[in-house]
């Protein structure tokens, strides 16, 4: 019998840690909610949730060197999800309010404000997967739930063989933006999977398949 993946959920003060454990458990994961650094470099997985403004949440991140443990755990090809803020975090910048945050730099481009006349971006919605996405897998045409005013909407990633190509998500709200990447060990989702009901649950399913 194969032994139940264990994820570290980063809790560095920001992110709905318990929802998002529940909805981890639920999906199969052996889940630890944890700011310890070892502990979260050891996990078969990752997951750096994020609720609120763009540089509180890189702040917060830095305040316990979580910034760190990313890096190392993507240097070594060891899987990490970021959810809402904790996907935007993940490029090099983010612009909230005339405030140019910089970001983590794991993806080139910037985190701006949707071009919608009703912000924030919140309720249910479609997305429109890659081609073999391995998040996506059996729920390509489900809606998730997203609540946020700010997305990456351009990817500039130029990624050129052996390495395999992204798998890029979008969804639409006054304007194209990302919902998820897959890319390497580094995943993330702009909507929260946590709120996102049986497809919700599927999806972070996919994602705890993939952890060794």
């Amino acid at each position: 019998m194969s032994r139940t993946p264990r994820v570290a959920l980063l809790d560095y003060g920001s992110g709905n840690v318990h929802s998002a454990a529940k909805a981890l458990e639920a999906a199969g994961a052996d889940v630890e909610i944890t700011a310890d650094r070892t502990a979260a470099l050891e996990a078969d997985g990752l997951v750096v949730p994020g609720v609120g403004a763009f540089k509180a949440v890189v702040d917060q991140l830095h305040a316990v060197r979580g910034d760190e443990v990313i890096d190392r755990r993507l240097a070594g090809g060891r899987p990490v999800l970021g959810i809402c803020v904790g996907m935007q975090i993940m490029f090099e910048h983010g612009v909230e309010r005339g405030v140019d945050t910089e970001g983590l730099g794991e993806w080139p481009g910037v985190v701006t404000e949707l071009p919608a006349a009703v912000l924030p971006h919140m309720g249910w919605n479609t997305v429109t997967p890659d081609e073999g996405s391995v998040l996506f897998d059996g729920i390509e045409d489900e809606r998730f739930y997203f609540v946020h005013s700010f997305a990456a909407q351009q990817w500039k990633l130029e990624v050129m063989p052996p390495f395999p190509a992204p798998k890029l998500t979008w969804a639409e709200h006054g304007g194209r933006f990302l919902a998820a990447v897959e890319n390497g060990p580094l995943s993330a989702t702009q909507f929260h999977p946590e709120k996102s009901a049986a497809a919700g649950i599927r999806l972070l399913a996919n994602w705890i398949g993939t952890l060794h």
